[in-house]
């Protein structure tokens, strides 16, 4: 394998099983590249990856990430700046803050299999992570939600900051991409 170089690109070139923007970068036999957008104020769909892990660095706007392995739970606040893993299995969702549109670079390893990898799983929910949830159809389209003031609110925990549930998936229907 040769080495080799690439920029962003302007326009996506499709839209990830979770509902975001995806910009492909490179990839090698171990693992893939690629930036992901989500619209400022839309929430993705909650998905797991089969097979999968994943590392994203995040490079422009605000917004949260649930995340879920069994019973550890969590919802975190997203800015420039911070990375975070997404092992396979691990069950996630994100949201852009209201203002500006949340961007990720993420490696995938190894590199994305396609469509089939994601699968739908119902999102976070007042009981278990002590916000209202912001959980969606797999077939809706991205939603605006209101999003907290202060990003950093959402690692709190708190209680109200979203609207409530808009539907649910059903945990082993594959994504589509």
């Amino acid at each position: 394998m040769i080495f080799s170089s690439a920029k962003i690109p302007a326009q996506p070139a499709e839209q990830a099983p979770d509902g975001s923007e995806v910009r492909p970068l490179l990839s090698l036999a171990g693992g893939s590249m690629a930036h992901f957008r989500l619209a400022a104020g839309a929430a993705s769909k909650a998905v797991c990856h089969r097979s999968v892990d994943e590392l994203w660095f995040i490079v422009a706007g605000r917004g949260e990430m649930w995340r879920r392995q069994g019973e550890r739970e969590e919802v975190i606040a997203l800015e420039p700046g911070l990375c975070l893993s997404i092992p396979a299995g691990t069950h996630f969702q994100f949201r852009a803050g209201g203002s500006e549109d949340l961007a990720a670079v993420a490696v995938t390893m190894p590199p994305w299999p396609g469509a089939h990898e994601a699968v739908f799983v119902t999102g976070p929910s007042v009981s278990r992570c002590g916000i209202t949830s912001w959980a969606r159809s797999a077939r809706q389209p991205s939603t605006r939600l209101p999003v907290p003031a202060s990003p950093g609110a959402a690692h709190a925990r708190h209680a109200g900051t979203a609207t409530a549930i808009l539907g649910r998936a059903t945990a082993d229907r594959p994504a589509r991409r």
